[in-house]
Protein backbone atom coordinates (compact mmCIF):
# COMPACT_ATOMS: atom_id res chain seq x y z
CA UNK A 1 0.00 0.00 0.00
CA UNK A 2 1.41 3.42 -0.82
CA UNK A 3 2.54 5.73 2.18
CA UNK A 4 0.66 9.03 0.49
CA UNK A 5 -2.58 9.54 -0.96
CA UNK A 6 -3.49 11.97 -3.54
CA UNK A 7 -7.20 13.50 -3.10
CA UNK A 8 -9.45 15.87 -4.63
CA UNK A 9 -9.94 18.75 -2.14
CA UNK A 10 -12.48 20.23 -3.33
CA UNK A 11 -12.81 23.53 -1.75
CA UNK A 12 -9.07 24.43 -3.11
CA UNK A 13 -10.16 22.96 -6.26
CA UNK A 14 -7.12 20.47 -7.36
CA UNK A 15 -5.61 17.30 -5.81
CA UNK A 16 -3.44 17.36 -2.65
CA UNK A 17 -1.30 14.64 -1.50
CA UNK A 18 -0.98 13.84 1.48
CA UNK A 19 -0.18 10.73 3.92
CA UNK A 20 -2.10 7.87 4.18
CA UNK A 21 -1.86 7.44 7.65
CA UNK A 22 -0.89 11.18 9.21
CA UNK A 23 -0.10 11.11 12.60
CA UNK A 24 1.12 14.76 12.99
CA UNK A 25 -1.74 17.30 12.56
CA UNK A 26 -2.63 20.37 13.13
CA UNK A 27 -5.89 21.56 13.84
CA UNK A 28 -6.59 24.96 13.37
CA UNK A 29 -10.83 24.38 13.28
CA UNK A 30 -11.93 23.58 17.16
CA UNK A 31 -14.90 21.61 15.78
CA UNK A 32 -12.60 18.93 14.12
CA UNK A 33 -10.03 19.32 17.21
CA UNK A 34 -12.58 18.06 19.14
CA UNK A 35 -13.46 15.25 17.06
CA UNK A 36 -9.82 13.94 16.71
CA UNK A 37 -9.77 14.06 20.79
CA UNK A 38 -12.95 12.08 21.02
CA UNK A 39 -11.86 9.41 17.56
CA UNK A 40 -9.19 8.46 20.16
CA UNK A 41 -6.05 10.58 17.87
CA UNK A 42 -5.49 13.20 20.94
CA UNK A 43 -1.68 11.75 20.56
CA UNK A 44 -1.36 12.70 17.01
CA UNK A 45 -2.31 16.33 17.61
CA UNK A 46 0.80 18.59 17.52
CA UNK A 47 -0.37 21.82 16.97
CA UNK A 48 -3.81 24.06 17.71
CA UNK A 49 -5.22 27.48 17.26
CA UNK A 50 -5.51 29.90 19.98
CA UNK A 51 -9.83 28.53 20.45
CA UNK A 52 -9.47 25.22 20.49
CA UNK A 53 -7.88 24.75 24.27
CA UNK A 54 -11.54 26.15 25.10
CA UNK A 55 -13.03 22.54 23.44
CA UNK A 56 -9.78 20.30 24.07
CA UNK A 57 -8.17 22.29 27.23
CA UNK A 58 -6.44 18.48 27.48
CA UNK A 59 -4.59 18.83 24.65
CA UNK A 60 -1.27 20.35 26.18
CA UNK A 61 0.18 20.89 22.50
CA UNK A 62 1.73 24.26 20.93
CA UNK A 63 -0.96 27.17 19.67
CA UNK A 64 0.59 27.85 16.32
CA UNK A 65 -1.56 30.53 15.47
CA UNK A 66 -5.62 31.51 15.39
CA UNK A 67 -8.38 31.13 13.30
CA UNK A 68 -7.50 33.61 10.89
CA UNK A 69 -3.63 33.39 10.92
CA UNK A 70 -0.50 31.09 11.71
CA UNK A 71 2.93 31.60 12.80
CA UNK A 72 4.80 29.76 9.88
CA UNK A 73 8.13 29.52 12.15
CA UNK A 74 6.14 27.65 14.68
CA UNK A 75 3.80 25.76 12.19
CA UNK A 76 7.30 24.46 10.67
CA UNK A 77 8.92 23.45 14.14
CA UNK A 78 6.02 20.87 14.97
CA UNK A 79 6.46 19.39 11.54
CA UNK A 80 2.89 18.66 11.01
CA UNK A 81 2.07 16.11 8.09
CA UNK A 82 -1.41 17.41 8.01
CA UNK A 83 -3.56 20.60 8.50
CA UNK A 84 -6.97 20.76 8.93
CA UNK A 85 -8.79 24.24 7.88
CA UNK A 86 -12.67 24.54 7.13
CA UNK A 87 -14.01 27.45 4.37
CA UNK A 88 -15.19 30.68 4.48
CA UNK A 89 -12.26 33.02 5.93
CA UNK A 90 -9.63 30.14 6.67
CA UNK A 91 -9.45 29.16 2.88
CA UNK A 92 -7.21 32.03 2.23
CA UNK A 93 -5.31 30.96 4.99
CA UNK A 94 -4.93 27.34 4.01
CA UNK A 95 -4.16 28.35 0.07
CA UNK A 96 -1.53 30.69 1.57
CA UNK A 97 -0.04 27.61 3.26
CA UNK A 98 -0.23 25.11 0.73
CA UNK A 99 1.67 27.11 -1.88
CA UNK A 100 4.67 26.88 0.49
CA UNK A 101 4.09 23.51 0.56
CA UNK A 102 2.28 22.22 3.57
CA UNK A 103 0.02 19.68 3.69
CA UNK A 104 -3.16 20.82 3.77
CA UNK A 105 -6.58 19.73 3.68
CA UNK A 106 -9.87 21.80 4.09
CA UNK A 107 -13.35 20.69 5.04
CA UNK A 108 -16.63 22.41 4.50
CA UNK A 109 -18.39 24.40 7.05
CA UNK A 110 -21.20 22.67 7.80
CA UNK A 111 -24.86 24.18 6.75
CA UNK A 112 -26.21 21.32 9.23
CA UNK A 113 -25.76 18.41 11.84
CA UNK A 114 -25.52 16.23 8.58
CA UNK A 115 -22.94 17.96 7.59
CA UNK A 116 -21.15 18.02 10.62
CA UNK A 117 -21.22 14.77 10.39
CA UNK A 118 -20.23 14.32 6.94
CA UNK A 119 -17.06 16.21 8.17
CA UNK A 120 -16.26 13.54 10.76
CA UNK A 121 -16.50 10.93 8.21
CA UNK A 122 -14.11 12.67 5.90
CA UNK A 123 -11.99 13.21 8.61
CA UNK A 124 -11.91 9.31 9.14
CA UNK A 125 -10.92 8.49 5.79
CA UNK A 126 -8.17 11.14 6.40
CA UNK A 127 -6.97 9.29 9.29
CA UNK A 128 -7.43 5.90 7.48
CA UNK A 129 -9.90 4.85 10.33
CA UNK A 130 -13.74 4.65 9.31
CA UNK A 131 -14.40 2.85 12.11
CA UNK A 132 -13.82 5.72 15.02
CA UNK A 133 -15.34 8.32 12.48
CA UNK A 134 -18.38 5.94 12.34
CA UNK A 135 -18.31 5.40 16.01
CA UNK A 136 -18.45 9.33 16.59
CA UNK A 137 -21.17 9.86 14.17
CA UNK A 138 -23.59 7.22 14.96
CA UNK A 139 -23.24 8.14 18.50
CA UNK A 140 -23.84 11.79 17.94
CA UNK A 141 -26.85 11.47 15.66
CA UNK A 142 -28.30 8.48 17.96
CA UNK A 143 -28.18 11.32 21.02
CA UNK A 144 -29.54 14.06 19.24
CA UNK A 145 -32.75 11.94 18.05
CA UNK A 146 -33.09 10.30 21.22
CA UNK A 147 -33.11 13.67 22.72
CA UNK A 148 -35.43 15.32 19.78
CA UNK A 149 -37.89 12.15 20.55
CA UNK A 150 -38.60 13.20 24.04
CA UNK A 151 -39.39 16.86 23.35
CA UNK A 152 -42.61 18.62 24.53
CA UNK A 153 -45.47 18.77 23.11
CA UNK A 154 -46.35 21.31 21.65
CA UNK A 155 -42.78 22.33 21.30
CA UNK A 156 -42.11 26.11 22.49
CA UNK A 157 -41.82 28.67 19.62
CA UNK A 158 -38.38 29.71 19.96
CA UNK A 159 -36.65 33.03 18.86
CA UNK A 160 -32.84 32.75 18.47
CA UNK A 161 -30.63 36.05 18.26
CA UNK A 162 -26.60 35.34 17.92
CA UNK A 163 -24.56 37.88 18.65
CA UNK A 164 -21.09 37.31 16.88
CA UNK A 165 -19.09 39.90 18.50
CA UNK A 166 -21.01 43.34 17.97
CA UNK A 167 -23.33 42.20 15.53
CA UNK A 168 -26.42 40.41 15.67
CA UNK A 169 -28.08 37.98 13.52
CA UNK A 170 -31.66 35.84 14.02
CA UNK A 171 -30.86 32.20 13.26
CA UNK A 172 -32.90 30.96 9.96
CA UNK A 173 -33.06 27.17 8.73
CA UNK A 174 -29.79 26.81 6.74
CA UNK A 175 -27.72 26.33 9.77
CA UNK A 176 -27.10 24.20 12.20
CA UNK A 177 -27.99 26.17 15.47
CA UNK A 178 -31.57 25.45 13.69
CA UNK A 179 -30.86 21.65 13.66
CA UNK A 180 -29.69 21.79 17.46
CA UNK A 181 -32.69 23.93 18.46
CA UNK A 182 -35.00 20.89 17.10
CA UNK A 183 -33.36 18.71 18.99
CA UNK A 184 -33.48 20.19 21.79
CA UNK A 185 -37.37 20.14 21.85
CA UNK A 186 -37.70 23.75 20.42
CA UNK A 187 -39.36 25.27 17.07
CA UNK A 188 -37.25 28.18 15.45
CA UNK A 189 -39.86 30.58 14.28
CA UNK A 190 -37.53 31.44 11.48
CA UNK A 191 -36.67 27.84 10.47
CA UNK A 192 -38.62 28.42 7.15
CA UNK A 193 -36.23 30.98 5.89
CA UNK A 194 -33.36 29.61 3.17
CA UNK A 195 -30.79 31.30 4.70
CA UNK A 196 -28.82 30.37 8.12
CA UNK A 197 -28.52 33.99 9.11
CA UNK A 198 -31.12 37.08 8.67
CA UNK A 199 -30.84 40.37 9.48
CA UNK A 200 -32.19 41.78 12.58
CA UNK A 201 -36.26 42.50 12.11
CA UNK A 202 -37.78 43.18 16.11
CA UNK A 203 -40.95 43.92 14.34
CA UNK A 204 -41.33 40.90 12.75
CA UNK A 205 -39.68 38.80 15.98
CA UNK A 206 -42.87 40.86 17.81
CA UNK A 207 -45.65 39.54 15.26
CA UNK A 208 -44.22 36.53 15.71
CA UNK A 209 -44.33 35.69 19.47
CA UNK A 210 -42.11 33.47 20.14
CA UNK A 211 -42.47 31.72 23.84
CA UNK A 212 -39.17 31.65 24.11
CA UNK A 213 -36.12 33.75 23.26
CA UNK A 214 -32.64 32.53 23.31
CA UNK A 215 -29.39 34.76 23.10
CA UNK A 216 -25.76 33.85 22.59
CA UNK A 217 -23.41 36.53 22.85
CA UNK A 218 -19.29 36.05 23.19
CA UNK A 219 -17.51 37.59 26.65
CA UNK A 220 -15.49 40.15 24.11
CA UNK A 221 -18.45 42.30 23.83
CA UNK A 222 -20.98 40.87 26.05
CA UNK A 223 -24.93 41.25 26.06
CA UNK A 224 -27.10 42.24 29.11
CA UNK A 225 -30.26 40.28 27.44
CA UNK A 226 -32.50 41.75 29.80
CA UNK A 227 -31.39 45.45 29.20
CA UNK A 228 -31.86 44.20 25.52
CA UNK A 229 -35.19 43.12 26.26
CA UNK A 230 -36.39 46.46 28.12
CA UNK A 231 -35.45 48.47 25.04
CA UNK A 232 -37.51 45.93 22.66
CA UNK A 233 -40.09 46.62 25.19
CA UNK A 234 -40.21 42.54 24.82
CA UNK A 235 -40.95 40.02 28.13
CA UNK A 236 -40.56 36.39 26.70
CA UNK A 237 -39.28 33.94 28.65
CA UNK A 238 -35.04 34.53 28.39
CA UNK A 239 -32.30 31.57 27.96
CA UNK A 240 -28.63 33.03 27.62
CA UNK A 241 -26.12 30.86 26.02
CA UNK A 242 -22.59 31.57 26.33
CA UNK A 243 -19.46 30.30 24.63
CA UNK A 244 -18.78 27.91 27.83
CA UNK A 245 -18.26 24.29 26.03
CA UNK A 246 -21.46 23.05 27.20
CA UNK A 247 -23.76 26.47 26.25
CA UNK A 248 -21.72 27.31 23.22
CA UNK A 249 -24.44 27.24 20.38
CA UNK A 250 -22.19 28.14 17.33
CA UNK A 251 -19.63 25.53 17.76
CA UNK A 252 -19.65 22.38 15.63
CA UNK A 253 -17.55 19.57 17.76
CA UNK A 254 -18.95 16.94 19.85
CA UNK A 255 -19.73 18.59 23.04
CA UNK A 256 -22.74 19.85 20.75
CA UNK A 257 -24.07 17.36 22.67
CA UNK A 258 -23.95 18.57 25.96
CA UNK A 259 -25.16 21.90 24.59
CA UNK A 260 -28.20 19.99 23.28
CA UNK A 261 -28.60 18.58 26.80
CA UNK A 262 -28.20 21.72 28.44
CA UNK A 263 -30.74 23.46 25.82
CA UNK A 264 -32.88 20.62 26.75
CA UNK A 265 -33.49 21.45 30.53
CA UNK A 266 -33.41 24.99 29.98
CA UNK A 267 -36.35 25.10 27.53
CA UNK A 268 -38.06 22.68 29.95
CA UNK A 269 -37.42 24.81 32.79
CA UNK A 270 -38.80 27.48 30.99
CA UNK A 271 -41.63 26.86 29.81
CA UNK A 272 -42.56 24.98 33.09
CA UNK A 273 -42.26 28.05 34.97
CA UNK A 274 -43.46 30.37 32.27
CA UNK A 275 -46.73 27.76 32.27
Amino acid sequence: MSDTLRVYCDPLGQFVTLPSKPRRIVSLASGLTEALVHMGYSKAVVGISSWCPNFTPQLLVPIVGDYLTVDEENLRAVQPDLILFTTGVQRGLARKLLKHGFPVYVLPLPNSVHGILENVLALGALLDDMSAARALTQRWDRFLLDLKAGALNPKPRIYAELWFGKHARMTGGLTFVHDLIESAGGENIFGYHRKGYLPLDLDEVTRLKPDILLIYSEPEYPIDPIALQGERGWSFPLIHADTAPQHNLVHDGPSMMDVAAWLSHSIREVWRIEK
